[in-house]
């Protein structure tokens, strides 16, 4: 077990120093922490009305192992939404999408969505890992090379990036640099250029396909200084700013294992960097669950949702349903930590350095509700189960989020989704259908 870890120095790792230092042994969590919870065999007597008419909860689904794995839908997500939405097709309560994945534009994911899930659901409904790299705009003029793949720079265009070079183009205008693959050497010496304009920092949105191309290509706009066809006899310390999204070391697909995620390149990347510079490889910025400010970004969407549709009341409770205890699991409870101490010191010290322009923040607290059709399942192997008494599972997540056990502990357990659903629809009191 790690128990102690290196963090990055940016204002982001030492807020949640603070949280955590100070909250460690405060998590607020339900009555049934840890205990799997079952539906009441004898459900409450249904009324013709939906419920209270003014939500004063709402949702933050993870979409991967909760509602689908890869492209097939999970059956219990269907009956989750026939709970959720009503009879005019609209929800019964705010609900955001908030995912790790980040190798599709917002705007596909969200129709990707209501194809599976049938109903519309609105691209500002959901989050990708790196949607809030739109609050980094002192980067956004920068020329950076971007690392991932499917719709790489137009992501990064709507993100506010205006000058980005993709791993694919860096390679072109440098063949030499990539020599793993025997067939992609050049069978020739290029002339060297001079005439590339150098690159001021690094764009992480997800994990790339040539994973040896990508790291051998950061690995030299790193220790260049940006100017990949020349050599630095030392490599710069302090190193061009780099921007990440998506931590999760796993995540899963249809397979019957978890498959390797964004986290496992990233810690691919940190150690060949320290490896080679005997340094750690810092970051300006790493979004996505479990960051604090990604579920900051998905408070602040709740709370317009719930604007647009009318509801005055304001929304008090985020229940976080996911499959992953190092970013689900952790992420929800580290913000329930930041939202207690928002509570008892006061926003002004925990401002987030001015990166999210909010208001005062209504929600009082951010339950984590842990589901078993994904990463994290009680009879698997491997599957990051968390800590019951006893030996405490390997730690998965980010190493700059240090580990603390209480973190990947969820509020509740339940089967699927919509056991979820009707759990937090009979604390709330509201009628399940």
């Amino acid at each position: 077990m790690h128990t102690e870890r290196q963090t990055t120095k940016t204002e982001t790792d030492r807020r949640l120093q603070l949280v955590q230092a100070h909250t460690a042994e405060q998590s607020v969590r339900g009555s049934s922490h840890g205990v799997k919870w079952s539906p009441p065999l004898i459900r409450q007597e249904m009324s013709t009305e939906e419920g209270p008419s003014q939500p004063t909860f709402g949702f933050l689904l993870d979409i991967d192992g909760v509602l689908v794995r890869g492209h097939t839908v999970i059956p219990a997500a269907l009956k989750a939404f026939r709970r959720l939405v009503n009879a005019q097709g609209k929800l019964r309560v705010p609900v955001v999408f908030v995912t790790n994945a980040g190798n599709i534009l917002q705007h596909d994911k969200a129709q990707e969505l209501s194809a599976l899930l049938g109903f519309k659901v609105e691209p500002d409904q959901v989050i990708l890992s790196h949607s809030p790299m739109k609050l980094f705009s002192q980067y956004h003029g920068k020329r950076m090379i971007v690392s991932g793949q499917g719709p790489l720079v137009e992501n990064a265009q709507v993100l506010g990036f205006k000058n980005v070079v993709t791993v694919d183009e860096l390679r072109m205008a440098f063949p030499v640099l990539d020599m793993v693959d025997l067939q992609r050497r050049p069978k020739t010496t290029p002339l060297p250029r001079n005439d590339f304009p150098a690159i001021e920092g690094v764009l992480l949105l997800g994990e790339p396909v040539r994973w040896e191309t990508s790291l051998q290509l950061i690995m030299d706009v790193l220790l260049s200084n940006g100017n990949p066809g020349t050599g630095l006899a030392t490599a710069p310390y302090p190193h061009l700013p780099v921007l990440a999204s998506n931590m999760d070391l796993l995540w899963m697909a249809e397979a019957k294992m978890p498959r390797f995620g964004h986290g496992t390149f990233l810690l691919c990347l940190e150690t060949i960097y320290r490896k080679v510079t005997g340094k750690e490889l810092r970051y300006k910025g790493l979004m996505g669950k479990p960051s604090i400010l990604t579920y900051q970004y998905a408070e602040e969407l709740i709370r317009r949702q719930a604007e647009r549709r009318g509801w005055a009341a304001p929304i008090q409770k985020l229940y976080a349903v996911g499959d992953n205890p190092m970013s689900d699991v952790y992420g929800a409870n580290l913000f329930n930590q930041y939202l207690q101490m928002a509570k008892h010191e006061g926003a002004e010290e925990l401002e987030t350095s001015g990166l999210l322009k909010q208001r005062p923040s209504a929600t009082q607290s951010c339950a984590s509700i842990l589901v078993c059709t994904g990463v994290y399942s009680p009879k698997v192997l491997g599957s990051t189960e968390p800590a019951q008494g006893g030996e405490e599972p390997p730690f998965h997540g980010h190493r700059d989020f240090s580990f603390s056990p209480g973190l990947i502990e969820a509020s509740h357990i339940v089967n699927d989704v919509d056991e979820a659903v009707q759990l937090v629809f009979h604390k709330e009191g509201w009628a399940l259908e």
